[in-house]
């Protein structure tokens, strides 16, 4: 393996930072300098006859400002100079190929000083000394601050992983052939932002965290640690109760841009990413939070807001899971089959696996409303579909038309919108005007495609606007503020609050 320590070590010399360091050191040898000459002159006039002292004094004075002004001039250089390149060593050589000069003065990297945006940026190099020294070369040519470097091993080869602040007008394609010039093979290169200026380990940290407190969080997880890809969780049995034949040994699979890994609570988690491969260390950062879902067994938060419908009816919304099985069984018993065709697109044979499905936090979130009773009335689902979202809603006929089902999606929407969710779509039927208008109320820009009868309605979370929807109280509590005269008071932590 090559020495990466030495080589990050050999290149320090490389960055504006470091130059400007150096340069400002230089004024405080100038002061040590002027510190042993007035005491040498001090013992010197400890000599002098008496008749001399005020001519010493007269010349000790003149000297101490001489050199004063003469560090003041060396310490203003050096900051003046504290941004320019270092100077180039005698007998050094452009590591570039012939052909592949570096940019011109004044060309691609600009002055430094205007505007710049963030690139991250991969590239595969040979497992020697010096490889990743000759692509910091390039990148200092460019006038590019390196602000924070991974290293990938291979079985033959490194791959390197940059965040980078680049001048904005330096095009991608004139970098990334550069690297390439310069050693650097199956280069990639994306648009940056902000958040990718948290180091690795507080980010996987984080992941970790919020994995271990809700289940549901491990495919949004794997989302955020791998970047850009696909995510479907294959379930061992449909919800028909027929063997799907998904099954990945304890170690997982990794096969370049995919990697399969075992569900703990049953079937695949399957990971793709087409336009980039997995490395090892992604596949083992994965697998280790696969592991601690394992470990962890099933949990989800517990806090829950306390609702006051129009009539004056108190109601409770939570999260729910599994455990709610038998209760959510219970309202599907007690809903119309309209009601339940509705929702469910057609008759429900078997609901006990049907719903087991919907409340497993491997598939997405539910949100439950029971009375104050303790009995369930409405079902809220957000469920994972890939690159997409799905929303889905189930309110008992008893208490529809009521503002339950808005207040469901409303919060469901709230839940993608943390999830990082571009957007969310609800599958339903022309005729279900309740639905219709209650993802009409969200504000947000829609999309309709209706194909045999089936409405399909896309909201754009994009377009969410950034204000709180609530005022904040003297005591810093949050207080919601639904359009319908509800009013709500929570009783628990925020759902989700991450950000």
């Amino acid at each position: 393996m090559r020495p990466k320590t030495d080589d990050r070590r050999a290149d320090r010399h490389l960055t504006h930072q470091s130059q400007g360091v150096r340069d400002q050191a230089t004024p405080g040898v100038h002061s040590k300098d002027m510190t042993h000459v007035t005491d040498a002159m001090t013992t010197l006039f400890g000599h002098r006859p008496d008749g001399s002292h005020l001519l010493l004094a007269a010349l000790v004075l003149a000297s101490t400002v001489a050199l004063a002004a003469m560090a003041a001039v060396h310490a203003w250089r050096a900051r003046r100079h504290s941004n320019d390149p270092p100077p180039k060593d005698p007998g050094t050589s452009d590591p570039a190929p012939d052909g592949a000069a570096g940019p011109a003065d004044g060309a691609g990297g600009g002055s430094g000083a205007g505007e710049t945006v963030l690139w991250r940026m991969r590239t595969t190099v040979r497992d020697a000394p010096g490889s990743l020294a000759a692509l910091c070369l390039v990148i200092a040519r460019f006038r590019i601050d390196i602000l924070t470097l991974q290293t990938h091993p291979l079985a033959e080869g490194t791959v390197d992983e940059f965040l980078l602040r680049a001048p904005a007008s330096l095009p991608a394609q004139e970098l990334t052939g550069q690297i390439e010039a310069a050693g650097g093979t199956a280069t990639w290169i994306e648009r940056a932002d902000t958040h990718d200026l948290v180091d690795t380990p507080t980010r996987v940290l984080s992941l970790a965290t919020r994995t271990a407190l809700d289940a549901a969080e491990l495919p949004l997880a794997l989302r955020q640690l791998l970047g850009r890809c696909t995510i479907h969780s294959l379930p061992a049995v449909s919800v028909t109760g027929r063997p799907t034949g998904q099954s990945a040994p304890v170690e997982g699979v990794l096969e370049e841009t995919a990697m399969r890994l075992r569900d703990p609570s049953g079937g695949v988690i399957s990971v793709e990413r087409p336009y980039l491969p997995f490395t090892p260390t992604e596949f083992a950062r994965a697998r280790a939070l696969v592991e601690l879902d394992a470990r962890l067994g099933p949990r989800v938060p517990r806090s829950t807001d306390i609702l006051t419908l129009p009539e004056g009816n108190e109601i409770t919304m939570r999260r729910a899971d599994r455990g709610d099985l038998a209760a959510a069984r219970a309202m599907h018993d007690r809903c119309s089959p309209d009601t339940l065709g509705l929702r469910y697109h057609g008759p429900v044979g078997d609901a006990d696996r049907y719903l087991n499905h919907l409340l497993s936090p491997r598939f997405g979130r539910t949100l439950a409303v029971q009375t104050a009773s303790g009995k369930l009335v409405a079902l809220g689902h957000l469920l994972w579909d890939g690159d997409e979202t799905e929303v889905a809603l189930l309110v008992e006929d008893d208490w529809q038309r009521r503002g339950i089902g808005s207040e469901l999606l409303g919060r469901l929407v709230q839940l993608a919108e943390e999830a990082g969710c571009d957007s969310v779509y609800a599958v339903t039927q022309s005729r279900n005007t309740g639905m219709v208008a209650a993802m009409r109320a969200l504000g947000l820009p829609l999309d309709y495609q209706i194909e045999e009868g089936t409405l399909v309605i896309t909201a754009r979370l994009s377009a969410v606007a950034a204000e709180p929807t609530g005022a904040t109280g003297a005591t810093g509590e949050r207080t919601a503020r639904p359009s319908d005269g509800r009013t709500v008071r929570p009783s628990g932590p925020a759902e989700g609050a991450r950000r």
